[in-house]
């Protein structure tokens, strides 16, 4: 682990010379009336010079493996940059073997978000019904799902949970049941098997126990946020794809947010390609309809794919640089955006507020915390900075201390697999800290920053 000074070497200048495989994207203009528009980065208070040490970073990455990355920053509601970097497929579909000619990233290639999935599709979602007065987060689950019911065989019932346990990761569910492996996934019980989305809802409602009690430090589980997607689909009479469509991804205007690209006239070219060999690790893994080919415009979470059809509240969402540039400003916004109010703003105050058991949590949301310390939003991050990682390769931060949105989108599991990791996760720009602290050391008004944090 590096430590903040030492990113020293960054800032005088020692990374080598690289050739540049970017390409600088132009999603918003000055008379766009989106709510957006573009700006210089000295306009907008950063220090070129050190900024372009970003870009330095990660072509020297990509020039050593890392196959492709998507970064927009946002200062002062002026996106200051937006930029894609090295390459949405490098390894042949049908052979596995390295490309001789890699397809580059573009401007409008789509990036599995993963577990950003769960705030700019359920958490937004989620907040909206809150607005409106039709989720109250401290009302049982089962008010809003009537199967949710029972109890498992250490007495832990479902009846006890609420919404506001979801939300906290405090229900007391294990992180990560592998419904669609039946090996991996008999050891918590019979009958949770799930190829199947019906079947695997209900798992969810009535089957799968809990590995602890209600209420304790959170204990980040995907189930949490399957469980608030289907809350979010009982309540709206939509599924959860539909849902957000409708009310949040259409009215903002956005062409390139989707479950399922795919069924939305896209192609597999169309997205930064994910794990090489399919779900497979490399090979080592394998359970029933596992995919061994690059995986392209297919949600790569197999719980996701496998069993719930691709639209989970965890994962599945896919979504470009402009797409994400809107999002996360919605939220910078508490809500509001290019004049139409999506939720209230106590509402997402009471959202991004820190939890007191762990203050690196607020409500589904991430955030850089002072005394539990989130480690993928660096060594600069306001207290007040909230946001998400995914496991694919994407972060997004929000600072409202400085008015800064970072996106890091890549594909760094499209990488060789060895020894237990992917290549991908080793770079600076896999870990996002010295990415993003590149970034905020170009911000003259962050470097009264105390790296006692």
């Amino acid at each position: 682990m590096y430590g903040s000074r030492g990113l020293k070497i960054l800032i005088m200048g020692l990374i080598p010379a690289v050739s540049f495989a970017q390409t600088e994207c132009n999603y918003f203009s000055n008379m766009n009336e989106s709510g957006l528009t573009t700006g210089t980065p000295a306009a907008n208070g950063f220090d070129s010079a050190k900024l372009a040490l970003v870009d330095k970073q990660i072509n020297q990455d990509i020039q050593n493996g890392f196959p492709g990355a998507g970064l927009l920053i946002i200062k002062d509601g002026k996106v200051v940059k937006q930029t894609v970097y090295g390459y949405s497929l490098k390894f042949d579909p049908q052979s596995l073997q390295p490309l001789a000619k890699p397809r580059l990233l573009s401007c409008s290639s789509l990036f599995d978000l993963a577990s950003n999935t769960k705030m700019y599709a359920t958490n937004f979602a989620i907040m909206q019904l809150v607005s409106e007065g039709k989720l109250n987060l401290d009302k049982p689950i089962h008010v809003y799902i009537p199967e949710y019911t029972g109890c498992d065989l250490n007495d832990q019932c479902r009846e006890t949970r609420t919404v506001r346990d979801l939300l906290t990761h405090s229900a007391g569910y294990m992180p990560d049941p592998q419904f669609f492996n039946p090996s991996s996934v008999a050891h918590y019980g019979a009958g949770l098997y799930s190829q199947n989305r019906n079947m695997t809802e209900s798992i969810l409602y009535t089957k799968l126990p809990f590995a602890d009690v209600r209420g304790g430090k959170p204990n980040y589980s995907d189930v949490d946020f399957m469980l608030l997607g289907l809350i979010v689909e009982k309540i709206s009479v939509l599924s959860l794809d539909s849902y957000v469509e409708k009310n949040l991804y259409q009215p903002l205007n956005l062409k390139s947010t989707w479950f399922n690209p795919l069924n939305h006239g896209y192609e597999s070219a169309d997205c930064a390609a994910t794990e090489v060999m399919g779900n497979t690790r490399g090979g080592t893994v394998n359970f029933p309809n596992i995919r061994t080919k690059p995986l392209q415009c297919q949600v790569h979470d197999e719980k996701a794919f496998y069993s719930m059809s691709g639209i989970s509240g965890h994962a599945g969402l896919f979504s470009n640089l402009g797409d994400m540039a809107v999002l996360t400003q919605l939220a910078l916004n508490n809500g509001s955006y290019a004049g139409k109010t999506y939720w209230k703003s106590a509402v997402e105050s009471q959202f991004i507020a820190p939890l007191k058991s762990d203050d690196s949590y607020a409500l589904g949301w991430r955030r850089s915390g002072a005394k539990h310390s989130y480690a993928p939003f660096g060594h600069y991050a306001s207290n007040l900075a909230y946001g998400h990682t995914g496991w694919t390769g994407t972060v997004t931060l929000i600072d409202p201390k400085y008015n800064l949105i970072i996106v890091l989108l890549t594909n760094k599991k499209h990488s060789p697999y060895r020894n237990g990791q992917f290549a991908g996760d080793g770079f600076a720009t896999g870990k996002y800290a010295p990415i993003i602290d590149l970034i905020y050391q170009a911000l003259p008004e962050t470097q009264s920053f105390s790296t006692t944090k």
